[in-house]
């Protein structure tokens, strides 16, 4: 349907490194609850589902306001499965019951910094710049071409030929802040990717992105969360 938009949060069970960290509270609430309210206060969004293969995920999932028409299949549910491929089954799930959608949103359930507000300018400027997808990144906080490597116990530089260079003469490098992507569901389906041939960045500030994989990334997030609200 034209200009139907799709929000899809990828929300699989079997987190190892923190063990449930998709349902744990956060703050008070569900980490997958930040996500869902951002989506569902946006206004944007046709529907907001959750892609998952845990029944105790689907019913938290729901009771925070999101749908989960269907269960994730077993070909997406592993470590190996590319999050592309997650959001491409969702697509072709919805349209074999007729719903096709002009735009979708991989939203990740572990971002507590998303906001209503950074979705709607986010489709925004996909929408005004006819670009494949929109997404947030950060500048790394130091500059990686000034990296060490260790081999046989020793540091050496990894770029040898950056050593004396002022780390403000060095270009920015910027990562993927691990929360969002945007994307036009056409571009989508034919480059397979949620980087794809024309995509615009969203920068954002360090303090509004974390990943987290480790109890200590958790602390942190937790950390900023009440630092930018206060509490």
């Amino acid at each position: 349907m034209k200009g139907a938009c799709l929000a899809v949060i990828t929300a699989r069970g079997g987190s190892k490194r923190i063990p449930g960290k998709n349902i744990k509270e956060f703050c008070g609430k569900p980490m997958i609850g930040y996500s869902i309210e951002a989506a569902n206060r946006s206004g944007i969004f046709d529907e907001v589902m959750v892609s998952t293969d845990s029944d105790e995920i689907r019913r938290i999932a729901e009771a925070c306001g999101a749908k989960v028409p269907f269960m994730r299949s077993p070909a997406t549910s592993g470590d190996m499965a590319a999050t592309h491929e997650v959001v491409t089954e969702v697509l072709q799930e919805y349209k074999k019951t007729g719903r096709e959608f002009e735009y979708v949103c991989c939203i990740y359930p572990t971002a507590p910094f998303i906001t209503a507000e950074k979705l709607l300018k986010s489709k925004e400027l996909l929408e005004k710049t006819q670009a494949d997808s929109v997404i947030p990144v950060v500048a790394f906080s130091f500059p990686p071409q000034r990296c060490f490597v260790i081999r046989e116990g020793r540091i050496s530089w990894k770029q040898p030929e950056n050593r004396f260079v002022r780390s403000q003469d060095l270009e920015t490098l910027y990562h993927d802040c691990g929360q969002y992507y945007f994307m036009r569901v056409n571009s989508l389906l034919e480059q397979q990717s949620f980087v794809m041939e024309h995509t615009i960045p969203v920068v954002t500030d360090e303090m509004e992105a974390q990943d987290i994989d480790r109890d200590g990334d958790w602390k942190l997030a937790e950390l900023k969360y009440r630092m930018m609200h206060g509490n």
